[in-house]
């Protein structure tokens, strides 16, 4: 290119750069009083120098599927145990509640650090959730040969009827029966799964993303406490069920190093029509591409799979390999009988993807995150907290709930919808 045609080109783009500028403080001088739409976008402009939030659909056309799962939560923690059945060794690794997805790897890596403990050149994994994939993925990377056995791959399985946001404390324990050892255990399995997931990050697809997330709120933003609720007088004892929030384990202070508190902003910076605003930055999964990324990791590095239901853990010792991971999330109630799983059921709703909105809002009980597979809705009333779905096995969606969320929402994001500056 000329010198001249350089010339002419960064003379273009500097004027672009003026005149959008310009455009900005322009209306906002001519703007009457009170004109919250200009307001707005000006306060966009501004939030982090030169970036714009692209305005959210949020209405019930944008609706393209409900989900429903059960979250397998197990008082005492995830069962990361051992036992013999016939002449083969089980490792367990199951009981995640809310958090399967993000400890997912620091899980699979105590897994299968005891899976080598026997030695074993080959393994089996039961299951192909999340967890079990995981495990699988975990064990080749440490030169097993490793076969999957399960009724079907991840896409079909409970794991990709979850939210995909970084959540590893998300009812994952009840803090007496988890005892103090399971403080420690978490941050290991956090902090492992937390580092691995960096290396998917950039990657095509974006299998693993980063995103602001808006807090909202009409009142001051205070972090939720719970204490202990006098007027309950039973508790998890008789048999492991949750009565009341305070009976939750909290860990994620452990790590507030990698996941920083939100931020408050000044209302200079918040471009919400409300009066309290805070930002922070969460990961969160891209279920299509990341399921993708380890499905094919998985079958390069010369993973089988074998299509197959257990119905009793006997079965487990007709397998060839003599090492299992067991992985069977919920399941794993009617295959091992373990009743100590009680199912937590949750709910998402996904709207078509909006590829130019790159954040998350959460206001009242309503949250909304932006990802590359579309935009998923979570309606939880805050005031039930950890309690919400806690017991229920109910697997059916429910759309009006969805909608009820939306319309929650759909009065601030309508008035914070800004044109797009550039």
């Amino acid at each position: 290119m000329a010198d001249a045609d350089r010339d002419k080109v960064g003379r273009r783009a500097l004027l672009r750069q003026a005149g959008a500028a310009g455009l900005v403080a322009g209306l906002s001088a001519c703007a009457p009083v009170g004109s919250k739409r200009l307001a707005t976008a000006a306060k966009l402009a501004r939030l982090d120098g030169a970036r714009t939030l692209v305005p959210l659909r949020a209405t019930p056309r944008e609706i393209v599927d409900v989900k429903c799962c059960i979250r397998p939560l197990r008082a005492a923690g995830p069962n990361l145990g051992t036992e013999m059945v016939g002449d083969t060794l089980v490792v367990h690794n199951y009981g995640h509640g809310g958090s399967g997805w993000s400890l997912s790897w620091g899980s699979a890596d105590i897994a299968v650090g005891k899976a080598l403990s026997v030695l074993p050149r080959e393994i089996a994994v039961v299951g192909c959730g999340i967890v079990g994939l995981t495990s699988a993925i975990v064990a080749q990377r440490a030169s097993l040969k490793v076969t999957i056995y399960a009724r079907e791959l991840i896409q079909k399985t409970r794991s990709f009827r979850a939210s995909g946001s970084f959540t590893p404390d998300a009812r994952v324990a009840l803090a007496e029966p988890a005892g103090a050892a399971f403080g420690p255990l978490w941050e290991q399995m956090a902090r492992f799964s937390w580092k691995t997931f960096r290396t998917f990050l950039g990657l095509p697809g974006n299998p693993v993303a980063f995103s602001d997330s808006f807090a909202l709120s009409d009142e001051p933003i205070k972090r939720r406490t719970w204490p202990v609720d006098p007027a309950i007088t039973e508790s998890w004892k008789p048999g492991g069920l949750p009565r009341q929030n305070a009976e939750f384990g909290h860990y994620i202070d452990r790590i507030r190093d990698i996941v920083p508190l939100g931020t408050d902003l000044s209302p200079e910076e918040n471009p919400f029509p409300v009066a309290y605003a805070q930002r922070s930055s969460n990961m969160h999964f891209n279920f299509a591409s990341y399921a993708h990324c380890l499905l094919s990791e998985f079958f390069e590095s010369g993973g089988q799979f074998v299509m197959r239901d257990f119905a009793d853990p006997s079965e487990l010792a007709t397998l060839p390999q003599k090492v299992v991971i067991h992985s069977t999330g919920y399941a794993a109630r009617d295959l091992w009988r373990d009743n100590t799983i009680i199912p937590v059921r949750g709910q998402t709703g996904w709207l078509m993807p909006q590829p130019a909105v790159d954040y998350g809002v959460r206001y009242k009980n309503i949250s909304l995150l932006s990802k590359a597979d579309g935009v998923v809705v979570m309606n939880n009333n805050p005031e039930i907290g950890d309690m919400l779905g806690v017991g229920d096995s109910n697997e059916l969606p429910n759309r009006s709930a969805i909608e009820e969320g939306l319309a929650i929402i759909a009065p601030v994001l309508a008035a914070a919808r800004p044109e797009r500056l550039s």
